[in-house]
Formats: structure tokens, sequence, C-alpha cells
């Protein structure tokens, strides 16, 4: 029996893109067995019980490793942040993933682990037992050129990248990058953030190959410049294999049947393409100021929404930590009366819609997001230009991708104070539904949705890059 491990960091969306890449080799090489690894975490990183318990269901050759639990060496509580808390859970869990992988390697032959970026400590392991490791770079091309740049970039500089606001990452298949653009946990030199991201993207260069949520028309110059090696600039380049555009099936992530069915239900009693759908992750949140904004900006440009409104964030640490969001007060969240008077036009959903089957109903139009990569790659595939209003993570990566060098997608500006005014958000709702430039958007995304469409089919690019991938593991 051949197995397949993969090992992602903790959190559901992580885990989500470690299933559907597992589903995707199933696919189309059932021999294959794909195991993965899963951490006990001791903060809420969404339910993933329903979920695992869905999966296992519906895909019996995708089996489901508990690591054993381990004691952190501080409270939870006291930690800065989630991300070094999970740094820190990566680094302790390394011996349990050796002792997973030698009691696998008992019963099947392990072809490959495949890790993400932030599981970097565990690459020492798999070389010693002679087990390939490949990273799962769950962004795009462009955001994997950029990342092959830090640790250079790290050593040419001792300023932090957030005071470096005119200096850019200037690579031939984008437009120029500031560094102050770069992920949130590079922007503060001579933190534990700031080092261990470093240190992840470092490790890139040191896997048996980096497997690409992409595909290689949506970035064909990212693509070339990484075939060609001249994304390095320290060494050889590792094999890239771009598999994408890979989507969660899965609906029931983050709300319910009941919610589903609210939603497309008034959604089918909207015009064609009239409806725009503003929603911006699982971590995507607002100040109530800002909330106000939108909603101000909603009502005045006339628009049909259908609008997803978390809670803001909690200014307790411990909460924000620990503690999952309550559903919102939308009548306390929103502007008196907003609820009311845009009740004919508009539909606000508490904390969650069932975002792939939103942007694919035949009412939707535009797509006002954060940039998170998967939510862009589910808008191409459905057709539907957006609004970039980046948020964290990579996201202003993605947003310079979708907006100046794709123009799939029409920028959101903010104020100097960090604050997109309700007249920003009525412009931009407005451009994206009514402009002769929105059209535009429309048409060039129709085109990217039919390429995705030919990428993943029979002979299609992702499908070769797939094939090939498989090769090398069987050689290995």
């Amino acid at each position: 029996m051949e197995a397949i491990v993969l090992y992602p960091s903790p959190g559901i969306g992580h885990l989500i893109s470690m299933v559907e890449l597992g589903k995707l080799i199933l696919s189309h090489y059932p021999s294959f067995t794909i195991k993965i690894l899963l951490i006990n975490v001791p903060f809420n990183t969404g339910s993933t019980a329903d979920y695992i318990a869905s999966v296992s269901a519906a895909v019996p050759s995708i089996a489901f490793r508990q690591l054993p639990t381990i004691s952190l060496p501080r409270d939870p509580a006291s930690y800065t942040s989630i991300g070094v808390m999970a740094s820190e859970l990566l680094r302790f869990n390394t011996p349990h993933v050796h002792d997973e992988l030698l009691s696998i390697s008992q019963i099947c032959n392990v072809n490959a682990l495949i890790i993400d970026l932030f599981c970097a400590p565990v690459l020492g392991i798999a070389a010693k037992l002679g087990i390939p490791a490949y990273h799962f770079f769950t962004s795009g091309a462009s955001c994997l050129a950029l990342f092959f740049q830090l640790p250079v970039i790290h050593q040419n500089t001792i300023k932090s990248f957030k005071d470096l606001e005119g200096t850019t990452v200037d690579l031939s298949c984008l437009p120029p990058v500031p560094l102050s653009h770069m992920p949130t946990p590079t922007l503060e030199r001579n933190t534990f953030e700031y080092e261990s991201f470093i240190d992840c993207t470092a490790h890139l260069k040191k896997s048996a190959g980096i497997i690409v949520n992409t595909f290689e028309s949506l970035e064909p110059k990212a693509v070339k410049a990484l075939e060609d090696g001249v994304c390095v600039p320290d060494g050889p380049t590792p094999s890239i294999f771009c598999v994408g555009p890979l989507i969660s099936t899965n609906h029931q992530t983050g709300g319910g049947h009941d919610k589903m069915r609210e939603c497309l239900t008034w959604l089918n009693t909207q015009p064609n393409r009239s409806v725009v759908f503003l929603c911006f992750g699982s971590r995507g949140v607002f100040s109530k100021e800002q909330l106000g904004e939108i909603a101000i900006g909603l009502e005045r440009s006339g628009q049909r929404f259908l609008w997803v409104v978390r809670d803001p964030p909690s200014d307790v640490k411990r909460e924000s930590i620990l503690v999952q969001s309550l559903e919102p007060d939308l009548n306390s969240l929103l502007p008196d009366g907003f609820l009311e008077r845009t009740k004919e036009r508009g539909l606000v959903m508490g904390s969650w819609a069932p975002q792939l089957q939103v942007l694919n109903h035949e009412s939707v139009g535009g797509f006002v997001t954060h940039c998170g990569w998967n939510s862009a790659l589910e808008s191409i595939c459905a057709g539907v230009p957006m609004v970039a209003w980046p948020l964290y993570a990579e996201q202003k990566i993605n947003k310079i991708l979708l907006v100046e060098e794709l123009k799939l997608a029409l920028p959101m500006n903010e104020s100097e104070s960090g604050l997109v005014s309700a007249i920003e958000v009525e412009k931009r709702v407005r451009d994206l539904m009514e402009s002769d430039q929105g059209k535009s958007m429309k048409e060039r995304m129709l085109v990217k949705m039919k390429e995705a469409l030919k990428a993943m089919g029979d002979g299609g690019s992702s499908r070769v890059a797939l094939a090939e991938l498989v090769e090398s593991w069987k050689q290995g």
C-alpha cells in the first residue's frame, strides 16, 4: 500500500486546503491512501469535528491521525498571538510527527510528506527517515516568488519592513510590491513572529518540490519565473507543480443548513447579476465605525447586496485568542433603521454565508473580498469580478496581482487613518456593478473562468502538473 502523508498547520482553513489536495490526488490516483496528521490546539480555530467526520464518511481513503496532546511551556492566555502559539505547537510536535511517520511506514510505503509553509520544523525528520518532503503553497505563484526573496531582503537590511514604506520588491513577473505590504508577522523586525516567518520562507527552497494552488494561465509570468529559477537568489529552485484551482466543496464549516437556505432563497428572488456580495473570510472583522461606513455606502449606492457581518474584534486578548465570536447583534452594530430601510434590496447575514454557492448563483454580479487566495480563486471560477479590500496575511500582495496585473478587481482605498469611507464604498460598489470598467472586468473574468476549467480538464496544465508530481513520488 502506498501512502501520502499530509501535515497542515492548526486551523480549519489549513485543514480544508490539505483535504482538497488529498481529494484531488485520490480522484486521479485512487491507489494511494492519504494520512492527515492533526495537532491538538488549546485555542479556537473553528470547529473541525463535523468536517472531519463528513470527510471520513465521504472519502474512506483519507484517514485522520490525531497527534498526542502536548503541554505548552506557558499558559495559552499569555501568548501575544495565535501565530506565536501555533509556531510553538508545531515545534513541540516534531517528535510526534517523527513517531507517526515511523508508525505509518510499518504498514505502508510512504511516498511523500506534504507540509504547508509553517510546518518547516519537520523537514529535518523527513530527510532523516528518507521521505521526500513537499510544500503545499496555498497562495498563488506570484506570492511564492515574493516569499523566496524575504530571507535575502532580511539579510540586506536592519530595518523593519513597516519602516521601509518606499522600498519595493521588484520582480519581472509582478508590479512593484512595497515591503510594507508583506504579511503582518514580517512587518516588525526582532519579534518571534518575524523570525519564525523568515525561517519558514528560507526552508521553501529545501523542498523536494512545491505544490501551488494556481493554474499556469492565471499567473503565466510568475510561473515562468519560478520554472526558470530566477526567483531564488542564492540557490536552485525546487520543482514547481501548479495543480489548481483547488476549491473547497464543503459548505458547512461555519454556518448551517438554515443560513444556507435563507441566503439561497433570498438570492432566488433577485434579478440576474444584480447582487454585490460582501464577505471577508473567517477572520475578517471590522470596527463598529467601519461597519457603519460600509452600511451607509451600500445604502447610498442603490445596489442590491448580500453582506456577511461578524462581531467587531474584542479588546480582551484572552477572548480574541481563546473564545469563539458569538452571533453578532446586527441591530446594535449597524446604523439605526438601516436593516429596515434596505430590506427590499439587501440581506445581512450574521457571521457566515455559503460563499461558494453564493458566488455561483446567477443573481450575483460582484464580490467585495478581503483577497484571501481561496476566495479569489472561487470568484474567478464563478466568473464574478471583485473589489479588493485586503485585511491581513498575504492579501495586499494578492490585491496588487488582481488589480494591477490581472485587472480582475477594483481597489478599495483606505484613508490615512485606515478607515474606508462610505463615499469610497458607494463609489466602488457602483463602479463594480454599473461602470464600463466593471463590464470589462467581467469579460476578462469570464475568460479566466474558462481557462480554469481547461486547466483542470483532461490534458490541461494542472492535470499534467499533477501527473508529473505523482511520477516524482514513484521515482523517489
